[in-house]
């Protein structure tokens, strides 16, 4: 595959920072994170996808199955430790990869609404979505957001990203989608020679020319952890203007299972899967610790970017 055109343009990271998590580079406190409250859980149902993106932050592929199948049993005794833990989880989230690789899938979404809980699913609304169609339209849809990922509002920019093809299957499942009911969401980018409104206005034009309602649209920050950006530190919640509460480890956490691990484990963050520093714990419990800042895309993501992916 080509170079993505989503590409970071920076400096190579320099090699001193994000190496230690209470100091940065310059010897500075290195901020960190409390929980504030869990508001989002997210499920990693597996790292396996269908498609090997030219810069998936997560690396999913047809045969990266670092992160295994999660089972409906194990994100069972989660959503048990909310309840019985009074946690006040109002959203679950469902990532992967793709997540409808895993056959559980459709049975975890029926759970989580089942439970009362808002459900948002990250998908890219091809074939491994399509074969559940059945399923999907058995669900409840008052609470339930499928966020589709269409990386430009172009075929040609998508395509270099994801793949030739990739496009129209994308699109037909989105039609599906809305004729069905679905609260649908957008997950995008624009490049960097795009403005953010800019982006905006070429999504909302390719909605209409498909005779589709505009759906809500998130455009999410580029990550490359090899790029060089600045480590935060403590003083710049003042200086950015930042609020700590908007980081995303201040309300959420992700589940996921290694492969050939026993059990779950409970992470700081949806972005930072292979990264040992950020898993927390087995349990919601033990992971409401503070998260220090120390990786790039903490930096580039979250902070700088003002991202979160949650609903």
């Amino acid at each position: 595959m080509l170079p993505s055109p989503f590409a970071v343009t920076a400096p190579p990271l320099a090699a001193e920072k994000f190496r230690d998590p209470a100091t940065t580079a310059k010897g500075e406190p290195r901020a960190s994170v409390a929980l504030r409250g869990l508001d989002t859980l997210w499920f990693n149902t597996g790292t396996l996808c269908n498609l090997s993106c030219a810069t998936c932050y997560i690396e999913s592929s047809p045969t990266n199955d670092a992160l295994a199948y999660l089972t409906l049993a194990e994100m069972t005794a989660y959503l048990d430790e909310i309840a019985r833990e009074g946690l006040p989880t109002r959203e679950i989230g469902f990532t992967g990869g793709e997540p409808f690789m895993n056959r559980e899938a459709p049975a975890m979404i029926a759970l989580a609404l089942d439970r009362g809980f808002e459900v948002l699913v990250l998908t890219n609304a091809m074939r491994p979505m399509r074969r559940f169609e059945a399923a999907l339209l058995a669900l409840p849809r008052e609470r339930l957001t499928m966020r589709v990922s269409l990386d430009h509002y172009t075929k040609l920019v998508h395509e270099a990203e994801r793949g030739v093809g990739t496009w129209d299957i994308a699109i037909d499942g989105l039609r599906w989608l809305s004729a069905n009911g679905f609260r649908i969401a957008i997950a995008g980018r624009h490049l960097g020679t795009e403005s953010d409104a800019d982006a905006r206005g070429g999504y909302a034009a390719l909605f209409a020319g498909l005779g589709l309602p505009e759906p809500d649209l998130v455009l999410f920050p580029e990550m490359d952890a090899a790029a060089d950006v600045p480590e935060i530190s403590t003083a710049c919640w003042g200086i950015l203007g930042v609020s700590l509460d908007s980081i995303m480890c201040a309300s959420s956490r992700m589940v996921v299972r290694r492969k050939g691990a026993a059990a779950p484990a409970v992470l700081a963050c949806t972005l930072l899967a292979y990264d040992p520093q950020f898993e927390l714990s087995a349990t919601l419990a033990e992971a409401a610790r503070p998260v220090p800042l120390n990786h790039p895309h903490c930096a580039r993501f979250c902070v700088l970017g003002g991202a979160s992916c949650s609903g």
